[in-house]
């Protein structure tokens, strides 16, 4: 079974910009769609972005469109989430989670990652 693990996460200034990595142990396969996802201080969980495995196109949730950038590098079975302008409300503990759709809720993922906390200061 695939294991995810995340890092890149930390505590940054508010206007800088961070890179997440999500690397999976164990195959993704090309019906698989990776996620990254964020949960806030007494919040629900929130979709990020998705990257189809088989092809790359991505998808993103209209609150980060323009700021956050989702890639990856498949020799190095790694996602990534380029983070850019980050703002207070930014902070977070943000997870990579995988599903067979873009934009599943983070129940639907059949795997899922512990986290990478991100603190964005003001």
């Amino acid at each position: 079974q695939v294991q995810l693990e995340e890092s890149g996460g930390g505590l940054v200034q508010a206007g800088d910009s961070l890179r997440l990595s999500c690397v999976a142990s164990g195959r993704i396969y090309s019906s698989h769609v990776v996620g990254w996802y964020r949960q806030a201080p007494g919040k629900d969980y929130q979709y990020l972005a998705a990257i189809r495995w088989s092809n790359g196109l991505t998808y993103y949730a209209d609150s980060v469109k323009g700021r956050f950038t989702i890639s990856f590098e498949k020799s190095k079975n790694t996602v990534y989430l380029q983070m850019n302008n980050l703002k207070s409300e930014d902070t977070a503990n943000y997870y990579c989670a995988i599903s067979t759709s873009p934009g599943s809720t983070w129940r639907e993922n059949f795997r899922r990652g512990q986290g990478t906390q991100v603190t964005v200061s003001s």
